[in-house]
């Protein structure tokens, strides 16, 4: 029965497509390589191709169990050393700390740094384990050739060559086996992906795919398009992050205004609001710079103390000026962006806020200080069907 599976899914190489000529080729090659190495030649190179494939899957699987034990210890451990400075950073400050607290706060960015060192570290020990297993393979091969089993084969050179073809054959099938599991997890986790469509087709790959699905199937089934978008997502709170390490030196006139307009606040909630009514109805919308950057692509990057300064900027601007006051008040605050509804049935780029206003606890309100001039867009009921979160909040 096994034989003619493996003899059915050969036949494939009949339907001659892209697939299954990089298959094919692959098988060719091995072979070729197996005839002039001859049996001791191609029995070590088959055994690096099998050592290297389990170095590889033990390394990924050791890895991802690592990693994903010591994600939150090491989430744990940066919360209590990275601090940062407040006072003005140069740029390679801004990069490190910006790295630190993405590593802290990130959780894929976090796993996958720490796969990929696992999995680095793995490799480098296998290598040192490596010469010890191909000796010990050497030594069995020399083993066999000395005991005077090829010598009794009359033409030991051709006989030598023929196992080497085979040998070579077998090689060259877990290699093209290895290729076609490489195109099943691309299809399988980018089904819209660029010639995926076509991959599927082919006859000889949909074969390999039911021997593969039962295995791995299941698990990758749908899992592009979720780890695609938690990626991106993650990517654009990675690049907000900077915001909040450029804004954490607070100039001084900024500082006294924050604790100024919040003094008479006698909770988190009630500072929160005074800040919002202030920034809500002192900083005017930059109308030249929103459109600026949409007739012309041209952005004007502005920091708090410039909003502060000249009492204009659009919403990333207020939102970054909030931010910095709220932090100097105390308060636990953070920048959202995504979209906001423009009035007319759509949707356009939009930052808020959102602040924590309960003591040592977890209450995160919504607040808007662009759009106060238009209603009370703090905490206001109905506030998610306006502002579409994109990002998470950062």
């Amino acid at each position: 029965m096994k034989g003619e599976i493996m003899f059915d899914w050969m036949l494939r190489f009949d339907e001659l497509e892209p697939v299954a000529i990089i298959a094919l080729l692959l098988l060719l090659v091995s072979l070729l390589q197996g005839i002039k190495r001859g049996a001791s030649g191609s029995a070590k190179r088959l055994f690096f191709f099998v050592w290297e494939g389990v170095v590889a899957i033990a390394g990924l699987v050791i890895a991802g169990q690592l990693a994903g034990w010591a994600s939150p210890q090491v989430a744990k451990w940066l919360a209590r050393i990275v601090v940062v400075p407040a006072h003005e950073l140069g740029s390679a400050q801004q990069a490190w700390f910006t790295l630190l607290t993405g590593l802290r706060d990130f959780a894929l960015l976090r796993y996958g740094m720490l796969f990929l060192i696992i999995y680095l570290m793995f490799r480098v020990i296998a290598s040192f384990a490596e010469p010890l297993f191909s000796y010990a393979w050497s030594s069995f091969i020399r083993e066999r050739n000395s005991s005077g089993v090829m010598e009794e084969l009359p033409g030991r050179r051709y006989a030598s060559k023929a196992t080497g073809a085979i040998i070579g054959a077998v090689h060259g099938a877990g290699r093209s086996f290895l290729f076609i599991a490489t195109l099943f997890v691309y299809v399988s986790l980018m089904p819209n992906g660029w010639y995926a469509d076509k991959i599927a087709e082919s006859p000889l790959y949909r074969e390999a795919a039911a021997m593969l699905a039962p295995v791995a199937g299941d698990m990758l089934e749908g899992q592009g398009p979720v780890l695609a978008e938690a990626v991106e997502a993650e990517f654009r709170q990675i690049l907000q992050r900077k915001y909040e390490i450029i804004d954490y030196a607070v100039p001084d006139d900024i500082a006294e205004a924050a604790l100024f307009v919040t003094k008479d606040g006698d909770n988190n909630e009630a500072k929160a609001r005074l800040l919002y009514d202030w920034l809500g109805s002192r900083i005017e919308y930059d109308w030249d710079k929103a459109n600026n950057y949409v007739e012309r692509g041209i952005w004007k990057e502005q920091t708090p103390a410039d909003t502060f300064a000249t009492r204009k900027g659009v919403c990333i601007d207020t939102a970054r000026l909030y931010a910095v006051m709220a932090r100097t008040a105390g308060l636990d605050v953070r920048v959202v962006t995504g979209l906001g509804a423009d009035g007319s049935g759509g949707f356009g780029p939009h930052a808020w806020n959102e602040v924590n206003i309960s003591d040592g606890g977890d209450n995160w309100i919504p607040l808007d200080a662009t759009w106060a001039s238009s209603g009370d867009w703090f905490n206001s009921p109905g506030f998610e069907q306006t502002h579409i979160r994109e990002a998470a909040a950062i």
